[in-house]
């Protein structure tokens, strides 16, 4: 049976904005991976604001033993600038990077400062690159890493992660946000508010352009195209909904921007 368009948006959602456990709680890590604390909680800066929430949660009820922002200037900067210095004027956005804005906005709504900042990359790819070389260079040893980034780009940060990092590392996904549309009357609307929500067409240009990234074969960002990333397997049901999707949106895919490259580039 077809099905329509916000439940097709809805399945890849779901897919690129895993959460594998349903709220980060000591109970939760210790039930599902036998651990207390994640060694290291990463939030990366293309998330929306409420991703500073989820971090500052984390830090209130002792998630990990050390927390970190990673986020140079990329695709999303400029929205998170202005977004963040429209709610909050009294912190100068301009010129920071994703990092440092948002440990301005933890520390002025909830009085947190993460441990380190990351604040070169520009891309998925040197996110995660930069990220272990910070890691090392303070001499973080990890068995237990909880990545949480926007829904649209969780599932390929994991990816990216798996790429450089030993099998016995226990990768815990925490997307910041698990957003579901409905339609209403002809429009897309969301069926919950999260804090800096994309607006719906913005959200579903992001969600189009994962599914080509994560794709393993000459043009994707798998060990048989790119190779910026680990294998990833994408159900059928997926792609049926990405397809179905294209029919609608057509090139509606958002491309990858030069001015963020880089050798990792993804």
């Amino acid at each position: 049976m077809k099905m329509g368009k916000a439940e097709d948006i809805n399945i890849l959602g779901q897919f690129c904005g895993r959460r594998d456990i349903g709220y980060l709680s000591a109970e939760n890590l210790r039930r599902r991976y036998g651990i207390e604390q994640a060694d290291v909680m990463v939030l990366f800066g293309g998330s929306i604001l409420c991703g500073g929430d989820v971090l500052a949660q984390a830090m209130k009820d002792r998630i990990a033993r050390t927390y970190i922002i990673v986020g140079g200037v990329g695709h999303t900067t400029e929205s998170l600038r202005r977004r963040v210095h429209q709610e909050y004027p009294s912190i100068q956005t301009e010129g920071l990077s994703e990092a440092e804005i948002f440990q301005q906005y933890v520390k002025q709504r909830h009085g947190l400062t993460a441990d380190f900042l990351e604040c070169r990359s520009t891309n998925c790819g040197n996110n995660i690159t930069y990220l272990l070389e910070l890691l090392r260079e303070k001499k973080i040893d990890f068995q237990s890493i909880i990545l949480s980034q926007d829904a649209t780009m969780q599932y390929r940060m994991k990816a990216c992660l798996q790429k450089y990092v030993s099998d016995k590392v226990e990768i815990i996904n925490y997307a910041t946000y698990q957003a579901k549309v409905a339609e209403e009357s002809g429009r897309l609307v969301y069926a919950s508010d999260f804090y800096g929500m994309w607006d719906v067409d913005r959200y579903v240009n992001l969600l189009m352009g994962e599914i080509p990234r994560l794709m393993d074969n000459e043009n994707g960002y798998g060990p048989k195209g790119k190779g910026f990333i680990a294998h990833v397997d994408i159900p059928d049901e997926v792609l049926a909904a990405f397809e179905e999707l294209r029919t609608q949106y057509g090139a509606d895919v958002r491309e990858a921007n030069p001015l963020f490259g880089g050798e990792n580039y993804v």
